[in-house]
């Protein structure tokens, strides 16, 4: 769990270069997008360079860690959303793929983030 914790430092400092940055070149949504895609390398990134850390035995227990990473990632998002006045619906907006919202490809990314690179690093 200490592990995640880092990605949240990079979680923010995404948003700073999204707000930033990307909002003023593009719409909401596309800078969204980007955003997204941003935070899944950096992530990758961090999950890459700390994976020996995590001592994966086994691909089970490399999704157990993919798992409890996106529990936790949904859960302080949530909770800092409703602690800052957001309403349900607009935390929930980022989960509609429909809508271009790709915010679930980064949860999906960060849940197999272990598994990949056990994967990779046991060939």
């Amino acid at each position: 769990m200490l592990l995640w914790l880092p990605m949240i430092m990079i979680a923010f400092a995404n948003a700073t270069l999204r707000e930033g940055f990307f909002i003023k070149y593009y719409n909401e949504s596309p800078a969204h997008q980007l955003s997204t895609i941003t935070l899944i390398i950096l992530c990758g990134i961090y999950v890459w360079f700390i994976f020996p850390l995590l001592n994966i035995r086994n691909s089970r227990q490399s999704l157990f860690i993919g798992l409890l990473w996106v529990l936790l990632t949904v859960a302080f998002e949530f909770s800092l959303g409703r602690l800052t006045n957001k309403s349900w619906a607009y935390l929930l907006r980022d989960y509609n793929l429909v809508a271009g919202r790709i915010w679930s490809v980064f949860l999906l990314c960060l849940f197999l983030f272990p598994y990949l690179f056990y994967i990779l690093r046991n060939k």
